[in-house]
């Protein structure tokens, strides 16, 4: 359980801790990364095969940074409580990029810093949403809640990125914002029954929502498993779709984006983005009813994603170097 979890690190590792009794070492810490990771609860895996093995623990540093952060803004069970330490992660962001790491997921974290040179700026920029969730539950509007993934969601796109050595030029940071920002809201639109009966949470837009008496009638609905009264659920549908159909637009501004990407980290950006084409599709799949059930990829259907990833960056990359090739080829005769 993830309450237990975190419950369990603050007395071992939290800021009442006195700082002798938080020692560890930076591979055990690393190793313990690695464990949280492969225990994750996400819709997909991040450490597939398809992360080079070299940058594995890296992967798993920076995941233990986002699964800490997150349980403790949502499993505390007081958002005051949640927001102290919250405030208390930023400061331990801060010891870690002046080389003072307390915490083990810092003392993880620092052989990444140093290698990548990585900025603070998106581990606070992810803490910032945090935060938010904590006084923030309702949106207003649609741009509101693209701001908010701007920080929940978008800096881990970046940070993947970074870890693959990736150049971050405009089109390529355009093109990840876009597919990060596509996979919180896809996470949402899965989520919206959890959200709201273990968060008191719901992303979807006001503006977007002309249900008469919606709140009531959603929670009623959420709570007994079937609509609460006859119109409830296909007007709860056509909302959500409308929420979805705009969702697709983003996982196209980024479709092209891991033919964009060196052959280290294509395939790993298409797994993560054909992950959330797939967990969309499937919400579309149960007719956007999600204020009543939550639709989950089979492990079947996650394997044959990351399949499919790797054949079709390997096969771009195939044509790419043969094409390459034939106007090597040309240019000589001429």
């Amino acid at each position: 359980m993830p309450q237990a979890r975190i419950q369990e690190d603050l007395a071992r590792f939290g800021p009442d801790t006195p700082d002798e009794a938080t020692e560890m070492s930076v591979e055990d810490a690393r190793a313990r990364a690695r464990e949280l990771t492969r225990s994750q609860r996400e819709n997909f895996s991040v450490l597939t095969r398809l992360v080079p093995e070299d940058v594995r623990d890296d992967f798993a540093a920076v995941y233990a940074f986002c699964r800490t952060a997150d349980d403790l803004a949502d499993e505390i069970g007081d958002a005051d409580r949640a927001l102290v330490l919250l405030e208390w992660w930023r400061e331990e962001i801060d010891r870690a990029w002046s080389g003072d790491p307390r915490h083990w997921v810092f003392r993880a974290l620092v052989p990444t810093i140093r290698r990548f040179d990585l900025s603070p700026d998106p581990f606070r920029d992810l803490v910032s949403a945090f935060e938010q969730d904590q006084s923030v539950t309702r949106y207003e509007t649609w741009d509101q809640l693209i701001d908010y993934c701007r920080r929940s969601a978008d800096p881990v796109g970046r940070l993947v990125l970074a870890l693959l050595e990736e150049p971050i030029t405009e089109e390529v940071a355009r093109g990840s914002d876009a597919i990060c920002t596509a996979l919180q809201l896809t996470n949402h639109w899965q989520d919206l029954r959890r959200d709201l009966l273990d968060r008191d949470r719901i992303y979807l837009p006001r503006e977007m929502n002309d249900i008469e008496d919606f709140e009531r009638r959603f929670r009623v609905s959420a709570t007994q498993g079937w609509a609460v009264d006859d119109t409830f659920l296909q007007e709860s549908r056509e909302l959500v779709r409308n929420c979805v159909d705009r969702t697709w637009r983003l996982f196209e501004i980024g479709a092209d984006l891991p033919s964009r990407l060196g052959p280290r980290a294509a395939p790993v950006v298409e797994t993560l983005s054909e992950g959330g084409v797939s967990v969309l599709r499937l919400v579309e799949d149960w007719d956007c009813e999600t204020v009543l059930h939550r639709p989950v990829l089979s492990p079947l259907a996650k394997l044959s994603i990351v399949g499919r990833a790797w054949w079709r960056t390997r096969s771009s990359r195939r044509t790419t170097s043969s094409g390459s090739n034939s106007i090597g080829s040309a240019g000589a005769e001429i």
